[in-house]
């Protein structure tokens, strides 16, 4: 029981500074935090205005509209390339059978 509580105790030890890595470098100060509540009220947000129906909604909704607005895409760049999917690839029917009969 021992042994079990010494090796909980360590697995702990060595996942809290992986978790720290998982911030960004630079802490985000005050006045980016006020730009950007200023840059969601622009786009029709309204901090604290009490409509927890459709918070997480209508919060991305904004972030999505202030990407927008500053272009950028929090959704990563556009995909230049083609993908093919069903209708070119058939099965033989001697394949068909050495997979699926028995």
């Amino acid at each position: 029981m021992k042994s079990l509580i010494q090796a909980v105790a360590v697995a702990a030890a060595l996942v809290v500074p992986v978790a720290s890595f998982a911030q960004s470098n630079s802490p985000v100060t005050r006045a980016q935090v006020r730009a950007e509540l200023v840059q969601l009220q622009q786009v029709g947000y309204h901090v604290g205005d009490g409509d927890n129906a459709h918070y997480p909604e209508a919060i991305q909704a904004a972030e999505a509209r202030v990407a927008a607005m500053n272009g950028n895409s929090a959704y990563g760049g556009v995909a230049s390339g083609s993908s093919q999917a069903g209708g070119g690839a058939t099965v033989s029917p001697q394949d068909w059978n050495a997979m699926y009969s028995r």
